[in-house]
């Protein structure tokens, strides 16, 4: 048996390759009616673009999920997790519903609130010149919202012809461009930009952008927007809880190498270590193009499929900067900051494209989670503050040979250029933050490849694949085998992944899944999920049953040695750094300085110049990942 349970020859009903929230919800369905699913996941924690990271044992921070929308009374989402029978373990924490969203854009500021009545009313207001094009706008815009919602709870198949009679403006919008929108509309070039100004919650600029997708996200958000209580982690955590309580089991530090195909049927899959796992059905969690041309392989699929893979494009990466501040910023209000530098969103995408040759960012999101889950023992001391700073980008940087990149001077330096952008664009946004940094950790395109395995980078899944707006389907043309996640049909942002994979559940198992668990019914006994003790950790479960009862064993054998040789206690408190999820590289100069080293809480220690970035292992809770 392999460090995670491995046994050669084992057989599953089903395997879920990745463990992002599309392939946790669809794995969690698929145990609920009845299969023995495996979920493996080739990174420490589970979680895929929703897991997060601790450091210096104060700050916790979310990698994707950074709000969520419709987790109000009859949502999508908390229907999702109340079929597992999750309604009383997962809780939501309303943003300022009068402005979830603050957009301060040159000369103007809005705040976003709930409900599109409410929102196309302040846009007049902000707007007076545009306001006969923002009602129209907005009445296409929810109508489509409208369409999408009552399309996913009707009792039929969403490729029915019927569903086409249900969904009219969908069916005249939606393969459309924003742009197009915009046109029709007649909205001037400050109308929209500020349309336009939270579309780094999809990462593609109007030109480029379905009304679909940007109806989706947006009317999402409108019907409320929300954070998990305890983070994106105890989210994960439930799901991994459910998945567990039907016998289901979740590995991580498990890659899957190749899914097994013979004669057209997925048999399977073949991990890193050779070692071999039967199962009639896999379900890829995993990116879209590598799972077609890599996991799986061309030769198993038709050439107009392979083709259009080939020539596939992937929407933009992101740049993130995480940062423990020793400031209080609990005066704002729980809402977050979309910061833009000027009035052209079409010119801001194309210089974000080229990595910012000018040397500034033009747009950058700012989210507190420290305002969103005040409470959580994890996501920073009292008094500090933790901040997210990002920005699709892309980097300035010719990638070695894979992994190599990572002790590579160029990769230290351009990631040190990132590091700069986005602190000097939270300046823009915040005014002086520099001095009050305890931490500092930034994330490019290949911190994200490295970990979440996605192609170029991305959060976002493809840009294109085929006929403009045009997603991959749930099915292939492989018997046995499915996709779920950012790239697929209904796959834009943490509940449209989520709705992917209970919609794939639903393919495999012939029922209307989603309409039924929207109804009220719940598929599992709640009274099958474990306990939770008063020392729960979501980051613990996430690891998977192998892992963590190793953990808790090795736990004990320490608590007990320690108690044999502890002499004093240890107040040891980590100086001010500039981390990475990368491993060592070589030192070079960071452009920033601090003038004081801070402890988690708040004591200046020492007056100190910032350090290169250490580059030391990232690390989730203390274990190195």
């Amino acid at each position: 048996m392999g460090d995670n349970g491995h046994r050669p020859g084992e057989q599953w009903d089903a395997v879920v390759v990745g463990s992002g929230f599309g392939g946790l919800v669809c794995a969690g369905y698929l145990a609920a009616c009845g299969r023995r699913v495996l979920v493996l996941e080739q990174h420490d924690v589970a979680g895929g673009n929703a897991h997060a990271f601790r450091r210096r044992r104060a700050y916790e921070f979310d990698v994707g999920l950074h709000y969520v929308g419709d987790c109000g009374p009859g949502g999508i989402l908390p229907a999702i997790l109340s079929g597992l029978g999750l309604a009383d373990r997962v809780a939501f924490r309303a943003l300022d519903p009068d402005g979830f969203d603050e957009l301060a854009l040159p000369g103007l500021g809005l705040r976003v609130p709930a409900g599109w009545d409410r929102y196309r009313e302040r846009l007049k207001r902000a707007l007076p010149g545009d306001a006969e094009g923002i009602d129209a706008f907005a009445a296409i815009c929810a109508a489509i919202g409208e369409e999408k919602h009552a399309a996913l709870l009707a009792d039929m198949d969403l490729d029915d012809p019927r569903m086409l009679k249900l969904m009219p403006l969908t069916g005249r919008w939606g393969r459309r461009t924003l742009h197009d929108l915009f046109d029709h509309c007649g909205l001037s070039p400050r109308a929209r930009t500020v349309l336009a100004a939270q579309s780094a919650n999809y990462g593609s600029p109007p030109s480029t952008t379905s009304v679909f997708t940007h109806v989706s996200v947006l009317d999402h958000y409108l019907r409320g927007a929300y954070y998990p209580v305890g983070g994106a982690q105890g989210l994960v955590a439930a799901l991994v809880e459910a998945l567990e309580a039907r016998g289901g089991e979740l590995r991580t530090r498990s890659r899957v190498e190749r899914v097994l195909i013979e004669r057209g049927t997925a048999r399977g899959v073949r991990l890193a270590d050779g070692t071999e796992i039967e199962a009639p059905l896999v379900v890829s969690n995993a990116d879209y193009p590598r799972t077609i041309l890599e996991l799986a392989g061309a030769e198993h699929f038709p050439p107009a499929l392979v083709k259009r893979t080939r020539n596939a494009t992937m929407r933009l990466p992101v740049a993130v900067l995480y940062a423990g501040l020793d400031r209080d910023f609990s005066d704002r209000p729980n809402a977050n900051l979309w910061w833009h530098n000027g009035w052209d969103v079409e010119a801001a995408y194309r210089e974000v494209a080229e990595g910012c040759p000018s040397g500034e960012l033009p747009f950058a999101f700012l989210s507190f989670a420290s305002l969103k889950d005040p409470e959580s023992p994890h996501v920073c001391p009292p008094g500090h503050t933790n901040l997210q700073v990002m920005a699709p980008l892309a980097l300035r940087y010719g990638v070695p040979e894979q992994g190599g990149y990572r002790r590579d001077p160029g990769y230290a330096a351009e990631k040190e250029r990132v590091t700069e952008l986005l602190l000097t664009a939270a300046e823009r946004a915040l005014g002086p933050i520099r001095d009050s940094a305890v931490h500092l950790e930034t994330a490019t395109a290949l911190t994200h490849q490295r970990y979440i395995s996605s192609t170029g980078g991305t959060p976002y899944g493809l840009a294109s694949w085929g006929p403009f707006g045009m997603r991959p389907e749930a099915r292939t043309s492989v018997k046995g085998l499915y996709v779920v996640g950012q790239s697929s049909r209904y796959g834009s942002g943490i509940a449209g992944v989520a709705i992917s994979g209970i919609l794939c559940a639903a393919r495999v198992t012939g029922r209307r899944l989603l309409a039924e668990a929207h109804a009220g019914a719940v598929f599992t006994d709640p009274a099958l999920l474990p306990e939770r003790p008063a020392d729960w950790d979501p980051m613990a479960v996430s690891r998977g049953a192998a892992r963590r009862d190793r953990s808790v064993a090795r736990a004990g054998r320490g608590v007990r040695a320690a108690a044999d040789t502890r002499t004093s206690s240890d107040t040891r408190a980590p100086a001010v750094s500039h981390a990475s999820t990368e491993t060592r590289a070589p030192a070079a100069s960071l452009t920033p300085t601090v003038t004081g080293t801070r402890t988690p809480t708040g004591t200046r220690t020492q007056t100190a110049t910032r350090t290169p970035t250490d580059n030391r292992p990232a690390t989730v809770g203390d274990q190195p990942t």
